[in-house]
C-alpha cells in the first residue's frame, strides 16, 4: 500500500490514480493529522510526503517516522515545489528515500517508487545444504555433486535431503521409510535400500558418505568425504 500525503486535490487524485493502474494498492491524505491517525491502525509499504502541508510540515512528519520505532524503516519519497538544494539535502539527511521536485511525470513518479521498494526489499535467501561439494538447492530441488547437476528422482532428493540435513545421525529403514514415503504409503522398507542403492551410483565419488549402519539402516558420515 503506498499512501500520498498532498494537500492539492487534484495532485493526489492522479497520483492515486496512477499507481492503482499501474497495480499498487493507494490512499490519499490531505493532511499530517490524517495521516497520523491512519498511521496507529496500519503501516504503508511506502509514502509520498509533500512538504508543503496546511498543518504540520512534511518535514516534521519526516522527522517523526523516522524517530519513531515501528515506522523508522518505512521508505519515504519526500515532494517539493521548491527544488532549491538545501531543501533535498535536508531531506535525504533526515532520511528520506528519494525526492520528487514538482511538477513531475506520474510514470517518474512510478519509476521512482519501484525503484526505491527494490532497494529495501530484503535479499532473497537461497536455502542451500552443503556438504563438501555435494549441494541441494530446496528452493529450486536441485542437486550438485562436483558443480555438476545430478537428477534425482524425488523419492532419492528426500532421502538425501533428510540425511543433510542430519549429518551423522543414523536412521533405521523404518525412520527413512516413514519420513519419506509416509506412514499411509503400503510398502515395504527394502523399498528404502533400492533407493538408497540408486541414490549412491548418482553422487559418485560421494556415495561412500551414505554408509550402511549395521542392524540399523544408514546415515550420512561426514568423515568419510
Amino acid at each position: 500500500m503506498i499512501w500520498c500525503v498532498e494537500d492539492d486535490k487534484s495532485i493526489r487524485e492522479i497520483e492515486i490514480y496512477t499507481l492503482k493502474s499501474t497495480g499498487f494498492d493507494a490512499i490519499g491524505f490531505s493532511n499530517g493529522e490524517d495521516f497520523f491517525e491512519a498511521l496507529q491502525l496500519e503501516k504503508p509499504e511506502l509514502i509520498m510526503l509533500d512538504i508543503m502541508l496546511p498543518d504540520v510540515d512534511g518535514i516534521e512528519i519526516l522527522k517523526r517516522i523516522r524517530n519513531e520505532v515501528d515506522t523508522c524503516s518505512i521508505p519515504v519519497i519526500m515532494v517539493t515545489a521548491k527544488g532549491q538544494e538545501y531543501d533535498k539535502v535536508q531531506c535525504l539527511d533526515l532520511g528520506a528515500d528519494d525526492y520528487l521536485v514538482k511538477p513531475f511525470g506520474m510514470m517518474e513518479m512510478v519509476s521512482r517508487i519501484k525503484a526505491v521498494l527494490r532497494r529495501v526489499a530484503p535479499p532473497e535467501v537461497m536455502h542451500v545444504l552443503k556438504v563438501g561439494k555435494l549441494e541441494l538447492n530446496t528452493d529450486e530441488r536441485t542437486a550438485y555433486v562436483d558443480g555438476d547437476r545430478v537428477q534425482l528422482t524425488y523419492k532419492e532428493y528426500e532421502l538425501l535431503k533428510l540425511f543433510m540435513e542430519n549429518p551423522g545421525r543414523a536412521f533405521t529403514r523404518e525412520q527413512l521409510f516413514s519420513s519419506v514415503w509416509g506412514d499411509d504409503y503400503v510398502g515395504e522398507s527394502r523399498t528404502v535400500d533400492v533407493h538408497i542403492q540408486t541414490l549412491r551410483s548418482k553422487l559418485k565419488s560421494y556415495e561412500k558418505m551414505i554408509e550402511t549402519v549395521r542392524n540399523v539402516g544408514y546415515r550420512l558420515e561426514v568423515d568419510k568425504l
